[in-house]
């Protein structure tokens, strides 16, 4: 027999006669995390300027490369010209890289060497223009005296800080009423707006750069910091460069050339690769080809968390905050995210004016980025 007494349904469609059921629960789709900071973790240090400096320095480098076309002979000419003159010493050992030959420095005019070719017995090979010199070492003379000076100068880096900067503003009933899901709603602003600032100071972090004038800001100037994508310089590479391999698709070849250029001149240890999501995948398809399963597995892996060559190991970072044509290839020891003195993310309140209770989120940080030698960058990889 069918129901026929008082049931919700026979209430209405708005149901006013029941109380509200509403879930504690309030859930947030949208995205915010920041691996990219986690994976840095805090500095050691605050920023103590507005204006923060670092120094840099290195040593005597021992290597150069050939800047000399005009060859009479090249298996046999003594002298030829060199980049950087200054970088060889009389008493020098030199190779050409692939070269077996050994050469001996016994003059330096300028940018023009004077060697002895064939040393210690090797044989003379052809030398041709931008082919690279490594220095192996120097031989004194007994007893002579001490050879010349030289050193190099340190260089002072920079970045400036940057200011993120949230408001938040509640009324006096909204925080007087009984909230579904929350027991504070100016606490809860608080929080979606820290996240929000977390996220943005992320982006600024690998993204970010500074004004083109006026980097110190101004009352019409905002102040802003160099981020990561524009420190990286030196082995910055992108499909159809020189040496680089060939393809647009991101593959192991082009993850080791990096790593290796990296290693080959700077004492850098690569330890965070980091990708966006599309990229991400096709680090897990470089073991797509040698993956075996058996009659039993019931699990697909298709995942690489670590990446490990003869350069390191490697842990792979994704973040939605970078470009997907991009890869960064990053010495984790040489960065960190400093703020200002003081001025780490915290809520200040400010007088209301009204029937309202209202505050602002501030926080002032900025990018050290040591060394921009020891990291990687490479843009321009395929999307799809």
């Amino acid at each position: 027999m069918a129901f026929t007494g008082k049931a919700t349904y026979s209430a209405g469609v708005n149901l006013p006669e029941l109380a509200e059921d509403v879930s504690d629960v309030v859930s947030i789709v949208t995205p915010f995390e920041t691996p990219l900071l986690s994976a840095l973790g805090d500095p050691l240090h605050a920023a103590q300027s507005t204006h923060h400096e670092w120094l840099e320095d290195s040593l005597l480098p021992n290597r150069d490369a050939i800047n000399d076309s005009n060859f009479s002979d090249p298996a046999t000419d003594t002298d030829f010209e060199v980049d950087h003159g200054d970088r060889f010493q009389v008493g020098d050992q030199i190779q050409v890289a692939t070269s077996e030959e050994l050469m001996l420095v016994t003059a330096v005019n300028g940018n023009t060497l004077t060697v002895m070719r064939g040393y210690s017995g090797t044989t003379p090979e052809n030398l041709a223009n931008d082919q690279i010199l490594n220095i192996i070492g120097n031989a004194a003379l007994e007893g002579a005296d001490k050879p010349s000076v030289r050193y190099t100068n340190r260089v002072r880096k920079s970045n400036y800080t940057q200011i993120f900067t949230a408001a938040v503003e509640v009324s006096g009933s909204d925080l007087a009423a009984r909230q579904a899901g929350l027991a504070d709603e100016l606490d809860h602003q608080k929080q979606l707006r820290l996240r929000e600032l977390l996220r943005d100071l992320e982006n600024t972090v690998i993204n970010g750069g500074p004004p083109a004038s006026n980097p110190q800001g101004s009352d019409s100037v905002r102040r802003s910091m160099k981020g990561i994508v524009q420190h990286v310089a030196t082995h910055a590479y992108h499909p159809g460069d020189s040496g680089f391999p060939a393809g647009n698709d991101l593959d192991e070849a082009k993850i080791n050339y990096v790593m290796r250029k990296i290693w080959e001149s700077s004492s850098g240890r690569v330890d965070l690769i980091v990708v966006n999501g599309f990229q991400k995948r096709k680090v897990n398809e470089f073991l797509t080809s040698v993956r075996s399963y058996g009659a039993s597995d019931r699990k697909y892996t298709d995942l690489v968390a670590q990446y490990e060559s003869d350069y390191g190991m490697c842990d792979i970072i994704v973040t939605r905050w970078l470009p997907q044509d991009a890869v960064l290839l990053l010495d984790s020891s040489r960065i960190a995210v400093l703020p200002l003195a003081g001025r780490s993310f915290h809520f200040k309140p400010l007088a209301s004016g009204g029937d309202y209770e209202c505050g602002q989120l501030i926080g002032e940080y900025t990018l050290e980025f040591r060394n921009e030698e020891a990291h990687g960058f490479i843009r321009g990889l395929s999307t799809s």
